[in-house]
């Protein structure tokens, strides 16, 4: 039997008539970095929320720490350290950032901070949102309302919310999607920090940041994973040029 931390056993997801995702099975090993690709209108963020829980397959087993999670809600798969970067939590635009990550600390640790005080007057909390806040850069911006930072802060500050909830495994949708050059440099320098601490799912149009930061790379084209393996050999996979990359991985 597999050690892996998360395995998809044909897993199906059907909306009416339409089969999203069809028999996926997937192993996640420890230690890495597993992205997964392919078209538009793929099935990918329907693969996201079945694994998450947000939505429910239809057949099939998902297996995550040793346990069948299929059935479990959302929220119980993130407390068992199954985490999606912004479904977990919403994110609070009239609290600044510093607050949003101590609310999502506290909610972890289950200290007294309350949900309207002052994150200051907690030093624990404190301290642990401004260490998470300064791995994406953010230390700055704690006491910026969440609502009036641009696009790339969002996305970041969303994972350093599902990093408070010391997630096993984490699943990043588009992490990159509406960042900046710059703020896309530095999140692709955290993934490659943190893909040392935990495995992580991700889902990337940047074919870039896909192939310098993937262990693994699948490919899900109509609902099926197509071709899975190193980054240098999807480039080199014919049918998956046919099917996704063509010119993009010349």
């Amino acid at each position: 039997m597999s050690n892996a931390p998360l395995q998809l056993q044909n897993i199906c997801k059907n909306y009416g008539a339409l089969r999203v995702t069809d028999d996926v099975s997937l192993n996640i090993e420890a230690g890495e970095l597993h992205a997964i690709i392919g078209p538009n209108g793929a099935g990918k963020t329907t693969l996201i929320h079945q694994i998450s829980g947000h939505a429910q397959s239809d057949s099939g087993r998902i297996i995550f720490d040793g346990q069948d999670v299929s059935r479990l809600p959302m929220a119980e798969r993130a407390r068992m350290g199954l985490v999606r970067s912004f479904q977990i939590t919403s994110i609070l635009p009239r609290f600044s950032a510093l607050e949003n990550v101590a609310i999502a600390v506290q909610a972890r640790s289950g200290s007294s901070f309350s949900f309207f005080g002052n994150a200051s007057k907690e030093p624990a909390l404190n301290d642990a949102a401004i260490a998470l806040l300064s791995r994406f850069g953010l230390a700055a911006r704690a006491g910026v309302p969440a609502g009036q930072m641009s696009h790339g802060e969002k996305r970041q500050l969303e994972i350093a919310i599902a990093l408070a909830a010391k997630p096993k495994l984490l699943l990043l949708d588009e992490p990159l999607a509406g960042t900046s050059h710059d703020e896309s440099q530095r999140l692709i320098n955290t993934l490659q920090e943190l893909r040392k601490e935990l495995p992580i799912v991700l889902i990337e149009h940047d074919m870039d940041a896909v192939f310098a930061l993937a262990d693994r790379v699948s490919v899900l084209v109509y609902g099926r994973i197509i071709a899975s393996g190193s980054p240098q050999s999807i480039r080199d996979n014919a049918e998956v040029r046919a099917a996704y990359l063509g010119e993009e991985a010349a």
